[in-house]
């Protein structure tokens, strides 16, 4: 019998709907027509032991341990999953051919080869193991796949770099958690100072916004505005006159006067300014016409919907992480909720009829929206080159009309699917239009935009998103052409005033993690991080975020997410490489490097446990006193709760959170 391991229930699923039938589906594995059977995993069944399982003395934290690093690496059962690893067991021993079917990513690869490893599959057999690539699970996708099998021996070096990373994910948080939590027992604090690769830059990140929040200083600059008008209308006939504002783009003369954003900071000069333009002409001296266009924004991956939901709906990462495994798992209504992609597969193109027809029968709004979609259009959203491990979240071929929805899962369904309902509506276009004006030696900038067919826009209740950084983009102009004369009727000083960096939100705390490249300087890391998916996963950014309200170091303020004592104390403590994500970026240059063979596991770990040995014991020269004795507690508890958290354990990520 060939045994098929997949990743996932709903990818043993897929594999099995492929092969021959009659299928009999039982709890932990099908039966397939010719005797094969498909089982799966939980995501990983298996987890790093904890430090105790080496040596009971490990139980208890003591500074004399640390650093704790394993001879022999062990790992144990995830209790939530034990039963399904017990008959993956049972399979096994009845496989004369076992098909690895993790998911297509480093951390897939290793899921399964542990599980092999870990229930001691003889040699023999481990090396006949073949090798199954599926990212699309539609029927014929599936079918290419099965057909195209390869040795599972290709991909060991995708295994040891997600074998590499979870090991010092552990050896790191571990032993650092440990030491300054210890070194904080001495201050008299009572609770946790946890420290991992993930979750301390993120904490990193709010306490340096919140210091640069603290530390600003505001200062006034001067824009001046131009008045315009249509030089020779007469008012004497009833005729409209046409005006508008154009701003002033100042000189580089003006540089001394100016701050290091080049705005002007010498209120006479712009006085000067406004009193020498008025009832002046005013020349067209630039004008530029673009037609532009503005493809559908593409579906979802879980970050960019946890970031839109928390924009439109308030609703923090976590909680749409559980809405969305309810969405997917009870109501069986969105396609897998832990995606990184934001692309489809080609083939998914045949399936758009069926899923507007389905969302024409849901409610009043999204029945509008799917009556007008086009499924003959194709969007960019297609593209199977760019499909990873999991493609886009996307609404399943199921209606919704008769499934009560509480109104948690009601917005982020109706998110998900009007982003998907876009890729079949028309792009947008504009005519963009570009003005320098010359009044009395000054140059004068408007911009606008014209729309000339709204599209995919049609569905969004958001403004135009295309707009010019004076945001003058909304006016109206004139038919002018090149060296028109015009009338300045008044130039007039506009005073503003500096503003501090707004406080992270869940919105732009989840952003700053996806988009992180954007805070480091070092070019190199900077290229790493670009490269990547930022700080955490898709399935861990949640989990991340709300441990660090466990335990005290961020708090909400409103909206804003602001950093606790608790919080900015261990960020100072602690050396500047723990709390910036250039050590991940160097890690993830190492780990590719092991991935392509350039480097071997030893060269990855043994620079690492050197690192740990000196920051144990910078751990240990901190003071903590000042410290609040008692642990900060957040208030309240998340606002959604459903019958999926029962099953929430069983889907976790494919990376602890570190």
């Amino acid at each position: 019998m060939k045994l098929y391991i997949a990743e996932k229930p709903s990818l043993g699923r897929a594999i099995a709907a492929a092969l021959p039938k009659p299928h009999k589906n039982l709890k932990t594995h099908i039966q397939v027509g010719n005797g094969d059977v498909v089982t799966w995993c939980i995501g990983h069944i298996l987890e790093q032991a904890e430090p105790e399982k080496y040596n009971p003395d490990y139980k208890k934290w003591n500074v004399a341990h640390l650093p704790i690093v394993p001879e022999k690496w062990q790992l144990q059962p995830k209790i939530q999953t034990r039963t399904q690893l017990t008959a993956i067991k049972s399979l096994l021993k009845n496989a004369t051919q076992i098909i690895h079917a993790g998911d297509p990513d480093r951390e897939g690869q290793l899921l399964v080869d542990e599980v092999i490893d870990y229930l001691k599959v003889n040699k023999t057999k481990k090396q006949q193991v073949q090798r199954l690539l599926i990212s699309d699970l539609n029927y014929s996708a599936v079918k290419r796949s099965l057909e195209n099998l390869q040795p599972n021996s290709n991909f060991m070096p995708l295994s040891i770099s997600a074998l590499a990373r979870s090991r010092a994910d552990w050896l790191y948080g571990i032993n650092l958690t440990r030491a300054y939590s210890l070194q904080g027992q001495k201050g008299g604090y009572n609770s946790v100072l946890s420290v991992g690769r993930v979750q301390t830059p993120i904490l990193g990140l709010v306490v340096n916004r919140d210091r640069e929040i603290d530390e600003f200083t505001p200062h006034d600059y001067y824009e001046v505005d131009a008045y315009i008008q249509n030089k020779d209308v007469s008012h004497e006939f009833g005729e409209s006159v046409h005006s508008f504002k154009a701003k002033w783009k100042p000189s580089a003369a003006c540089l001394p006067h100016s701050d290091n954003q080049q705005r002007v900071i010498n209120k006479a000069l712009a006085l000067n300014v406004a009193k020498r333009i008025t009832d002046q002409d005013a020349v067209v001296t630039e004008l530029t016409k673009q037609d532009k266009k503005l493809n559908p924004p593409l579906p979802y991956n879980l970050s960019s919907l946890q970031i839109d939901a928390a924009k439109q709906f308030s609703l923090n990462a976590k909680m749409v992480l559980d809405v969305c495994q309810s969405l997917y798992e009870k109501h069986k209504l969105i396609t897998y909720p832990r995606s990184d992609s934001r692309y489809l597969p080609n083939e998914h193109f045949a399936q758009a009829p069926s899923i507007i027809k389905h969302l024409k029968s849901c409610d009043e709004k999204l029945s509008l929206m799917a009556n007008n979609a086009d499924a003959s259009l194709k969007s960019k959203a297609f593209n199977s080159a760019k499909v990873t491990a999991h493609h886009a979240i996307i609404p399943t071929e199921k209606s919704s009309q008769n499934i009560s929805l509480n109104p948690f899962e009601k917005s982020v369904y109706f998110l998900i699917c009007r982003q998907y309902l876009a890729q079949f509506y028309p792009v947008y276009k504009y005519q963009h239009c570009h003005v320098e004006l010359t009044i009395a030696g000054g140059i004068f900038v408007v911009n606008a935009n014209e729309v000339q067919q709204l599209g995919w826009k049609t569905l969004f209740q958001y403004k135009d998103k295309v707009k010019d950084k004076n945001k003058s983009d909304e006016q109206e102009l004139p038919p002018l052409a090149l060296n028109d004369v015009l009338h300045c009727v008044k130039g007039e000083v506009v005073e503003k005033q500096t503003q501090a960096p707004a406080p992270f939100t869940d919105a732009t705390l989840l952003a700053a993690m996806t988009g992180i490249a954007k805070f480091v300087t070092d070019k190199e890391i900077k290229k790493v991080l670009k490269e990547t998916d930022g700080l955490g996963t898709e399935a861990t950014r949640a989990g991340i975020i709300e441990l660090l309200f466990k335990r005290g170091f961020l708090v909400r303020v409103g909206k804003a997410i602001k950093s606790t004592d608790v919080g900015k104390t261990l960020i100072n403590a602690l050396p500047e490489k723990a709390s910036t994500p250039d050590m991940t970026a160097q890690w993830e240059a190492t780990l590719n490097d092991i991935c392509e063979q350039k480097v071997n596991y030893q060269s990855f770990m043994q620079p690492l446990l050197s690192v740990l040995n000196t920051m144990v014991a910078q751990a240990q020269q901190q003071d903590f006193s000042s410290l609040p004795k008692v642990a900060f507690k957040p208030k309240g508890k998340n606002k959604y709760t459903s019958k999926a958290k029962a099953g929430r354990a069983n889907h976790k990520s494919k990376n602890k959170v570190a």
